[in-house]
């Protein structure tokens, strides 16, 4: 359950006071999530989902809450912030950044993604990208390169021998192929399939830009298709792989650096989730708010991409 400060009417109707959407109704906690407390918030005139931020601090949302308007303003489908009257998006509540967002319609995938909603992505992905050429905000990406060398530094003790000299060359060929010289902006960076709404194949918005920063925009690509593209085994399915770069192309085609890159991108993209989740499991904090998932997943994803490469020349 994702609802980690609780908050009482009482709080919820002098928060509402300070916006244009009518008066409180009523309210209800989301389950889904990991990292923030989600409600489903209910007035006289709408419904909004209601997020207070448990692990980013007041002065790191107003960026992604500024990308999500800027973005929605600019067709991307996805979550949009309801401003304040005097405009600002985010208030605090129960000591906590918080922020109200438009509720989207559709649900969570389950199961493989059909070809049609692989389209849906790629076509949104690229649509993000070209409207965040002109987003002025810059954040570097939290879990980069040089995060992935310090994380690495900390599992690599604990790895057994075949593990570690995996990660060992992986590290070297960040560091011999920096994705800094290929084309950057503003990418979501874990545009996972949960965190994207469909109705049927329809897609009905992108949710979740708390990871969002400025990095490659191939990378962004990498870990959309290393999740919506691959096998349980870690292998990558080539006809959902070429439906979701396809449509993604058709708007933003890569650069010739991308492509020559992108055997090693899908492997970055790989390598960056597979030591995530190695730190969770390894290193458990009390009380941290995450859910420990197998980092194996990755680890399989990683050497499927070794073994048989995805060349976009080919």
């Amino acid at each position: 359950m994702s609802v980690y400060t609780p908050v009482d009417r009482a709080q919820l109707e002098t928060f509402l006071r300070d916006y244009d959407i009518g008066d409180y109704v009523a309210h209800r906690g989301i389950s889904e999530g990991i990292s923030n407390t989600n409600y489903f918030l209910t007035t006289t005139r709408t419904e909004v989902v209601l997020t207070l931020f448990e692990l980013i601090g007041f002065e790191d949302v107003p960026y992604y809450l500024d990308l999500m308007a800027w973005l929605a303003a600019r067709g991307v489908p996805g979550a949009n912030p309801v401003a304040d009257r005097q405009g600002h998006y985010m208030k605090p509540l129960a000591g906590k950044p918080a922020a109200l967002v438009h509720k989207l319609a559709g649900g969570g995938l389950h199961g493989t993604p059909s070809l049609a909603q692989c389209r849906e992505i790629g076509r949104a992905l690229a649509q993000l990208h070209l409207a965040g050429e002109g987003f002025a905000q810059r954040r570097d990406n939290d879990r980069g390169p040089r995060w992935c060398q310090s994380a690495a530094e900390r599992v690599l003790p604990l790895l057994d021998r075949v593990e570690a000299h995996l990660l060992n060359d992986e590290l070297a060929a960040l560091t011999e192929h920096p994705r800094s010289r290929l084309p950057q902006g503003t990418i979501h960076a874990d545009l996972f399939r949960d965190n994207a709404l469909f109705d049927g194949d329809r897609l009905c918005g992108l949710i979740d830009f708390y990871y969002a920063c400025t990095d490659a925009l191939a990378f962004d690509v990498a870990v959309t298709v290393n999740d919506w593209c691959t096998q349980p085994d870690g292998t990558l399915d080539r006809e959902r792989a070429a439906a979701l770069y396809g449509a993604y192309a058709a708007l933003r085609p890569f650069s010739e650096a991308e492509r020559a890159e992108w055997p090693r991108v899908l492997r970055a993209a790989a390598l960056r989730f597979w030591l995530s989740r190695l730190v969770d499991k390894l290193f458990p904090t009390p009380g941290e708010l995450t859910f420990i998932k197998d980092p194996d997943a990755f680890k399989h994803i990683l050497v499927a991409h070794r073994g048989a490469p995805w060349r976009l020349a080919d």
